[in-house]
């Protein structure tokens, strides 16, 4: 708070009045480490029946717990009141209103008269959160509200046995928007009281991140659950993995997401499909692509229409684009692409309260904007501007409309969409980015070393940024690749700047954003002109005298720790590195990780294909060429690019023994690190690495890890 001091100063016989603002307000510092533990996350908006009200999640972490927790919150339209809803200590999502607002629900496996995720609701009258659901030997991962009030359809399967994660809330996995701390199920053979049993299997994609070897042949089905009588009756025969749900306006039929392949391991083909709300009814299939249709499946306010996001070719799954389409709910004529003059990908679909447009997400150029198109097609009007990025859109009520925003300077909060542009109705990031000097964050376009191609990218500047200096800079390198870095808040680029660095984010080719062309340019060709383009952005950079071209560091975590090893094998300028959850003999992951269908089609069966699977590994086969001193970093637990992939780089480098180089690996952990200890221990080590041998500061060790740079 500001005080004003008034002073009366005497001058040849005259009175001179002045005010002296003297601030009372404490000078800003600097993020720190831990400051990534004191923001939350915003997420999961729904707009009430009433349009009076906005239920979503906010997620926090406890660090000495080591546990991530989600609560449900809901914000008044008009933002004057913001209330917390459930402080249980077991996470609530999944937030959704009954259509008669009789109800604000929520899923959580809190103790009641079940175990495992189940249904439960706050009567909006008042009073405590009761079980709504009380499902037993079925695992709950989805819910939706029919439009009655009086039924709910259910996404459930029979568990494996054992099965730990019948304790977890599973719907958190799709609900929270800060999935990196997500908390993950632990191991099957951790379970209480288990006993290890042989695994055994006999699919083509036998292996994902997470959930582990994919031995069970349990699929996730559709229930129909009555809230009169208390019972849940199957919806469709037969065995396939069902999602997607969405009901009807009028509460007949419900549309949904499946494979129904002979093969479907081998075509991975999702179909929309609508089927009559009644048990053991027979759905009719609605799209007619080959290739992946899936959600939110959106219905016109009259029921004869429903419109969803369908995917391009297979084949190039890894660099998928969605377009929108939209069909007759009976299915008889075949869909139609809206967004054909669109050359970007959409989400989030939602029909217009008078049925004539759809208004949906477009990602473009390092934003996020809603826009809109006719039922009949035409151009794409977008609704609005700016460097920010919305996510997360709920139009389902008439008279409400929320989003999730997000720029470079704070993470996402709840704003109201309205005709004369977005309202902020929650604050919940503003106690943590008050006191914070933040880096200067703008978006940089250059030339791609080919000359040819135009590459977009965002730059952080250090925090007390002076013109005219050159400062150490970092390359950080998404994954994906079909992803893009956006004018959102990153907190690892800020902390970078807090330390004194310029951090470089090129969103490369492959990179999504940027229409189809741009994103498959890579396919069956890795490292090639990915490279050419991240030290198109270094060019640049250095060129507009930001960048000290002698203290250059790069790093990644995924694709970009994968890029990361690429590149330091093409070029030497890089004075330190660090490779998170990356490969570079290429040919050992087939088999050991989950993306074997896209290596069969994109690059070819190894023993058909020898050439391209040595070629695509160059980094392993060349590295008594790399020169710059790299960490190698993963989860002990990751079969998304497994900790072989490190180890592999790690080991070549060893046995050279010409350049510094570390392992470090994160027991327990998948491919995204969860544990707040770790979650610090590797930025800790990050920067450390970078400090030593960009900057050439005497190093740390972080307290978690134990001497020879291994964690705990």
């Amino acid at each position: 708070m500001r005080k004003m001091r008034t002073i009366f100063v005497l001058a040849g016989g005259s009175v001179l009045l002045a005010g002296l603002l003297l601030s009372q307000t404490p000078k800003k510092r600097k993020l720190s480490l831990d400051d990534q533990f004191t923001f939350v996350s915003v997420g999961d908006p729904h707009c009430s029946p009433d349009a009076k009200w906005i239920a979503y999640t906010v997620g926090t972490t406890d660090v000495k717990a080591e546990k991530r927790d989600s609560d449900i919150w809901m914000v008044s339209v008009d933002g004057t009141k913001d209330m917390r809803m459930t402080s249980a200590l077991e996470a609530e999502n999944s937030p959704r209103w009954s259509p008669d607002g009789k109800y604000l629900s929520f899923t959580s496996s809190r103790p009641g008269k079940t175990k495992g995720t189940q249904v439960w609701v706050l009567d909006r009258n008042g009073g405590d959160a009761q079980q709504f659901t009380a499902i037993e030997k079925l695992r709950l991962s989805g819910y939706e509200w029919s439009p009655d009030s009086k039924r709910l359809a259910l996404i459930m399967r029979e568990p494996d046995e054992p099965d730990p994660a019948d304790a977890k809330d599973d719907t958190a996995a799709r609900d929270d928007e800060d999935a990196r701390q997500r908390p993950r199920p632990a191991a099957p053979e951790a379970a209480a009281g288990a006993k290890p049993k042989p695994i055994v299997i006999d699919r083509y994609h036998f292996k994902q991140d997470v959930q582990g070897y994919l031995h069970s042949t349990k699929k996730s089905r559709i229930y129909l659950y009555d809230i009169a009588t208390q019972k849940h009756e199957l919806l469709t025969d037969g065995e396939f993995d069902e999602n997607g749900i969405s009901w009807s306006p009028d509460g007949t039929k419900i549309a949904f997401v499946s494979n129904r392949a002979a093969d479907w391991d081998r075509v991975p083909n999702n179909d929309i499909w609508v089927v009559d709300a009644k048990a053991a009814s027979t759905p009719k299939k609605v799209s007619t692509h080959n290739g992946s249709d899936s959600g939110r499946i959106a219905w016109s306010e009259d029921g004869k229409w429903i419109a969803w996001l369908q995917g391009g070719d297979p084949k190039y799954g890894a660099y998928n684009m969605n377009r929108l389409v939209i069909a007759p709910a009976d299915g008889s004529a075949a869909p139609k692409l809206l967004t054909e003059s669109l050359d970007r990908g959409v989400s989030n679909p939602a029909f217009t309260a008078d049925g004539k447009s759809i208004e949906f997400e477009v990602t473009d150029d390092r934003t996020v904007y809603p826009a809109r198109v006719s039922v009949r097609g035409g151009a794409v009007e977008r609704l609005a501007t700016g460097q920010k990025v919305y996510g997360a859109m709920d139009l389902s009520v008439k008279g409400c409309a929320a989003a999730i925003i997000s720029d470079p300077y704070t993470s996402g909060e709840i704003f109201a969409i309205t005709a004369s542009g977005p309202k902020k109705l929650t604050s919940h990031h503003d106690p943590a980015f008050a006191p914070l000097e933040l880096g200067k964050v703008e978006g940089v376009e250059f030339k791609s070393t080919d000359g040819v191609t135009d590459v977009h990218g965002v730059l952080t500047y250090p925090v007390g940024y002076e013109k005219g200096k050159k400062y150490p800079m970092l390359l950080l390198i998404h994954g994906g690749p079909n992803g893009q870095d956006a004018y959102s808040f990153s907190f690892q680029n800020q902390f970078f700047a807090a330390n004194g660095y310029a951090v470089l984010n090129v969103n490369y080719r492959g990179s999504n954003g940027r229409g189809q062309k741009y994103q498959s340019a890579i396919f069956g060709d890795w490292g090639h002109h990915e490279v050419e383009d991240l030290l198109g952005g270094v060019d640049h950079v250095v060129k507009m005298g930001v960048a000290d071209p002698d203290k250059l560091g790069i790093g990644g975590w995924s694709y970009g720790g994968i890029l990361t090893d690429y590149t330091t094998a093409s070029d030497t300028r890089f004075k330190g590195a660090v490779s998170g959850a990356g490969s570079a003999l290429q040919l050992t992951m087939y088999g050991t990780d989950q993306y074997t269908y896209q290596y069969d089609n994109e690059i070819g069966q190894p023993w058909k294909n020898p050439e391209k699977w040595i070629k695509i590994s160059y980094p392993f086969f060349h590295a008594d060429k790399i020169v710059t001193p790299t960490m190698y970093m993963g989860g002990q637990m990751d079969f998304n690019v497994p900790i072989a992939g490190g180890e592999q780089m790690y080991q070549a480098m060893k046995s050279i023994g010409k350049v510094p180089t570390k392992l470090v690996i994160y027991p327990g952990e998948f491919h995204g690190i969860q544990r707040a200890a770790f979650q610090k221990d590797r930025l800790e080590r990050w920067l450390g690495w970078f400090d030593q041998y960009v900057k050439g500061i005497e190093p740390k060790e972080p307290a978690v890890g134990s001497a020879g740079g291994h964690a705990k």
